[in-house]
């Protein structure tokens, strides 16, 4: 065989909590599973501050020094962690073949993806400034360190509503900016938002501007300025967190027209099961979880593809 061409048992696209988590239980049933860690190794978790809501961890923990652990988990067993992206993915036929960025051609029998999901961001230079030190887009990831604080949300949809209302239980304020005069969302999720009384609404803007203040290493968010889409006013509103709540696109486009997936790009496995439409192909984490998109369940779902690659290929050898 060519030194180009390699075969493998498992391979996982993907390195955050639901590649991680895959890798462990795959290495611990001599699948001897390699992971491409893809172009953010360890995932979202990596561009998050403090963790307090995944299990093991009583006083929190970084983001990144969570990540570093369950890498060095994985690596325990043997896992082969490698650096790179996978760009070609051909599920035709098994052993699947897949094309590294370098040119390489790894032969899988199974794999499993995790490549997960990007938050859409607005793109203005002050949101990436200040991403994790008052900017976040997770509500139920980061809400809790604003509790009895002023925090606004962007956004329109079933996403920004639902974020605005989980907020408004443990802030004392939430702006809810939107660039129209009505709401996207669902009817449902509308009431909730009008009936909520510290959800203070922010009818045809649009944020301009974060404020923010710093010292030494430290930076913390301070204000928005909005501006009115229809009358040019542009207003400063002191806030402590600002949430972008425009939703996740899922990284799925290298499987598009080979892998079944809904109508915005997720995945679609099966019910209680991470089995895609192709068998020997399973997708975890929020490639595929578009309701919960939490780092726990992600590693859960990643547990259960590493047993279900290690069924399927045991059911191969019978």
């Amino acid at each position: 065989m060519s030194e180009n061409i390699e075969k493998v048992k498992c391979l996982i696209i993907g390195s955050g909590p639901a590649g991680y988590t895959a890798a462990l239980y795959a290495a611990r049933a001599e699948l001897y599973p390699v992971v491409y860690q893809g172009m953010q190794p360890g995932g979202q978790l990596t561009i998050t501050t403090e963790v307090e809501n995944f299990p093991g961890y009583p006083d929190g923990t970084q983001g990144t020094a969570m990540m570093e652990d369950m890498k060095k988990q994985v690596e325990r067993f043997g896992t082969d962690i490698r650096w790179g992206e996978i760009v070609d993915l051909d599920v035709s036929e098994r052993p699947f073949k897949a094309k590294t960025d370098e040119g390489k051609i790894i032969l899988a029998e199974t794999v499993i993806i995790s490549t997960g999901a990007s938050a859409k961001w607005l793109g203005m230079p002050s949101e990436q400034e200040y991403n994790g030190y008052g900017v976040s887009a997770c509500a139920t990831c980061d809400g809790y360190f604003y509790k009895g604080k002023v925090v606004a949300v962007v956004g329109g949809g079933d996403t920004a509503a639902e974020e605005a209302t989980y907020l408004a239980k443990l802030v004392k304020k939430v702006y809810l900016i939107h660039r129209r005069d009505e709401l996207r969302a669902s009817k449902a999720m509308q009431k909730r938002v009008f009936k909520t009384e510290n959800i203070e609404m922010v009818w045809d803007s649009a944020p301009k501007e974060i404020i923010g203040k710093k010292e030494g290493f430290s930076k913390a968010v301070t204000g928005v300025i909005v501006e009115n889409l229809k009358t040019g006013e542009e207003r400063t509103i002191d806030i402590d967190g600002f949430f972008v709540a425009i939703g996740h696109k899922p990284n799925s486009d290298m499987f598009k027209g080979k892998l079944d997936m809904d109508e915005t790009g997720y995945l679609i496995t099966r019910p209680d099961s991470t089995a895609t439409n192709v068998p020997g192909i399973f997708a975890a984490g929020d490639i595929q979880d578009k309701t919960f998109r939490q780092a726990v369940t992600a590693a859960g779902t990643g547990c259960m593809a590493a047993l279900e690659a290690e069924r399927f290929l045991a059911d191969q050898d019978d």
